[in-house]
């Protein structure tokens, strides 16, 4: 098993590194790769975002949509002869701390990093997880917006820990970080 985090700013080519690393491993080791979608469509320009991506992929990769529940859906698909690819970290917080995009009564945000961070180590095959690095910039205003920023940091953090190694991406060049 191999865990890598993917880091970069909004738009920096970290998805497409990801992809490539996927394409990659499966070109050498043979992995089947399933892309494990944690974004839902809220608005039209949100979906041709979400376009972009599939149009992007490769068709004979799996595909698995999962706003909320990740650990469960990491652990459902992950296997000694796969590569998943979790785009993003940053939705899927988004998701739990966003009061208008319902996140589930039966489970909270803390609960399901937990899960995450204890499942990782354990999981076999090949890991990808893209997230977004949103440290870079000044405090924001709102309470909302500085709580994403302190939990999407906080969370960057937990599973650069439990990864074996981070890359950060910056037009499109990976820098190697661990």
């Amino acid at each position: 098993m191999s865990t890598t985090l993917i880091l970069g700013g909004a738009r920096s080519g970290k998805s497409a590194y990801a992809e490539k690393l996927a394409d990659r491993m499966r070109e050498l080791s043979g992995l089947d790769v399933t892309y494990i979608a944690t974004a839902q469509v809220y608005d039209d320009e949100f979906a041709a975002r979400i376009q972009h991506h599939k149009d992007r992929r490769p068709p004979h990769w799996a595909l698995a949509e999962e706003p909320h529940y990740l650990a469960r859906t990491l652990q459902a698909n992950a296997a000694a002869q796969r590569c998943l690819i979790v785009d993003c970290l940053t939705l899927w917080l988004a998701q739990w701390i966003c009061k208008d995009c319902n996140p589930p009564a039966e489970s909270s945000w803390q609960a399901e990093r937990a899960a995450l961070l204890e499942l990782l180590p354990s999981l076999p095959g090949q890991i990808i997880l893209v997230s977004n690095e949103v440290g870079m910039g000044i405090v924001p205003l709102g309470e909302i917006n500085r709580r994403f920023q302190d939990e999407q940091g906080r969370l960057n953090q937990a599973v650069a820990a439990v990864s074996d190694e981070v890359l950060f991406v910056a037009a499109g060049l990976p820098l190697k970080l661990k």
